[in-house]
């Protein structure tokens, strides 16, 4: 009897699991929930690694368009903007056991020109003449995405590399963020060298005055000192 219990609990645990993953195929499913999982995902990897003073989420530019998130960076780069809404109706489409090997291929075909219209939407409305970088980032929100197409879809990276749209994986974002924030860090500490630099300038000054002053008193006191003997 304490064996079927435990057999049973298991299958508690387990039917709760499928629940689960259900639900989350229908918040991967559902175009809007999957934005919203992309965003979060996306602010969790920049909160982690980034000071929040380099970073925006929900940024405006100044032609009306919002960015999912902007990462502000020295020059040359500037400021990047970062888009996370990827098309993945398609690409799901493309491995559903359910489908036809003709479905597929439609799919397949249509998750190309998904990928380039989001490619060209994204240099259009975040690459801004003299607002940002010459360059804006497609945030892919999963590795098999950015390994499908660098795999078999060439033309897209070309596409992509062409509009200057960098595209980016989970992984590859941590690598991205990483420099950046090394680059960022380099730029504060150059900027406290040169403050250093500046009050070690200000101060050898002072120490100049300094030894010319004491000079000046050690003369006093050693005439003085002289004064005082021939008075004696």
């Amino acid at each position: 009897m304490e064996r079927l219990a435990t057999i049973d609990e298991a299958q508690k645990k387990i039917d709760g699991l499928t629940t689960n993953m259900v639900s989350l195929q229908e918040l991967l499913g559902d175009k809007r929930s999957r934005g919203a999982f992309g965003e979060l995902q996306l602010e969790g990897l920049i909160k982690n690694i980034l000071p929040p003073d380099s970073y925006s989420f929900q940024h405006t530019f100044s032609k009306g368009v919002r960015a999912d998130c902007v990462l502000f960076l020295p020059d040359p780069t500037g400021t990047v903007a970062v888009d996370s809404k990827f098309p993945m109706e398609n690409y799901q489409k493309m491995f559903d056991v359910k489908l036809t090997d003709i479905d597929k291929a439609k799919a397949q075909k249509q998750f190309k020109l998904d990928v380039k219209k989001h490619i060209n939407d994204i240099a259009s409305k975040y690459i801004i003449t003299d607002e940002t970088s010459d360059g804006a980032v497609m945030f892919l929100p999963t590795e098999a995405v950015f390994a499908e197409i660098h795999a078999y879809h060439p033309e897209l990276i070309q596409e992509a590399m062409a509009k200057k749209v960098w595209l980016v994986s989970p992984t590859t974002l941590m690598a991205v963020l990483n420099t950046a924030r090394a680059v960022l860090k380099d730029v504060e500490t150059r900027k406290q060298v040169h403050i250093i630099k500046s009050e070690l300038g200000k101060l050898g000054k002072e120490f100049n005055r300094f030894d010319t002053r004491m000079k000046k008193l050690a003369d006093n006191i050693r005439q003085a000192h002289e004064n005082a003997q021939d008075v004696h």
